[in-house]
């Protein structure tokens, strides 16, 4: 294991989005010598409200584009490292119009890359398991770092890019960084055009859910808090250069999730409507985490998928002004897509 790094002033990209506000949440409460300046560009999937209420002295938002070079010229002195969260990530919205993904994910991560390289700090670069492609439903085998990058959607490809522009980077201009890969998380402040919020957003509504294809496709849930753990984790104690996958043995297919939810909700297990297969749908994506739990020593704490989901189901059921304003235009968008 490398030195333990212990940094006192972090910019977190993406920090008002789903993933980056739990992880500046996790900061906040676990490291309270840590100092962090959130940097988003508060797009659609970005909410200031993600992090009101954390002291100010503790967490101030800039609001800014990850492509803007003179900006972070001016943000990044003084800082000890960037937390790499901010993306574009939802595959319909990649799928219907792949531009900001190419924007955000591949000139954003060189943008920053270039910063890290002009100032000399930590680079954390967080990416996703999609990069892999999918797995087979009737076979055991699982990612590894070693697994060959094969992405299947503008999402996932603009992801895979980011990454390898990281470790291009890494080795021609020896910056000091570290990349993971996790898989899909759950938990609070996520945007309700994701499979689970969606789901339970509509239940609330006394909408029929909706359900891809068969059902089938299997995804590897871990909670978002589990996921900040090892991102520190992995920031302060990762070996430069290397990439660690995230993920808490959370396979369940989309059919499973949606029954248990519409059952913790006191619905019907069958109360939901089929609707077209996504095109390009992933089958099966599982993480084997052994590298970080073996040379990190990380472990997941939210380990019972059932209680996790319905301590989300609690959050969106007496939090629903925080959801409904995006309510209506994601169901619209949806709705055109005939889905």
């Amino acid at each position: 294991m490398s030195e333990i790094f212990e940094p006192k002033n972090i910019v977190v990209t993406g920090g008002c989005g789903f993933i980056g506000s739990n992880f500046v949440h996790y900061v906040v409460n676990n490291h309270p010598e840590v100092h962090v300046t959130v940097l988003d560009k508060l797009t659609y999937a970005g909410n200031p409200e993600n992090i009101a209420g954390l002291p100010s002295d503790r967490v101030e938002l800039v609001v800014g584009d990850i492509c803007d070079a003179d900006l972070l010229d001016r943000l990044v002195p003084g800082h000890d490292a960037i937390v790499h969260y901010a993306a574009e990530s939802h595959n319909d919205n990649s799928i219907a119009d792949p531009e900001p993904f190419l924007r955000t994910n591949v000139e954003g991560t060189f943008r920053l890359l270039e910063a890290v390289r002009k100032y000399g700090i930590r680079y954390h670069h967080v990416s996703t398991d999609e990069v892999y492609g999918d797995l087979p439903l009737d076979d055991p085998a699982k990612f590894t770092e070693e697994t060959p990058y094969h992405p299947s959607s503008p999402y996932s490809s603009t992801k895979a890019s980011s990454d390898m522009l990281v470790r291009a980077w890494t080795r021609t201009y020896g910056l000091r960084t570290t990349i993971s890969n996790c898989s899909n998380n759950y938990g609070p402040y996520q945007h309700v055009e994701k499979f689970i919020p969606r789901q339970i957003t509509n239940i609330i509504d006394g909408v029929r859910p909706k359900l891809y294809g068969k059902g089938e496709n299997v995804r590897d849930w871990i909670h978002t808090e589990d996921h900040s753990s090892a991102v520190w984790d992995i920031l302060t104690k990762g070996q430069m250069g290397e990439t660690y996958l995230i993920g808490a043995n959370g396979e369940r297919n989309n059919i499973t999730v949606l029954r248990m939810i519409l059952e913790a909700m006191g619905r019907d297990p069958e109360d939901f409507d089929w609707v077209a297969d996504r095109p390009g749908h992933d089958r099966r994506y599982a993480i084997d985490s052994s590298k970080l739990q073996r040379e990190l020593g990380w472990k997941p704490s939210h380990t019972d998928f059932s209680e996790g989901l319905k301590e989300t189901i609690d959050w969106y059921v007496a939090n629903e002004a925080w959801w409904r304003p995006a309510k209506e235009a994601t169901e619209a968008r949806y709705r055109a897509q005939g889905q």
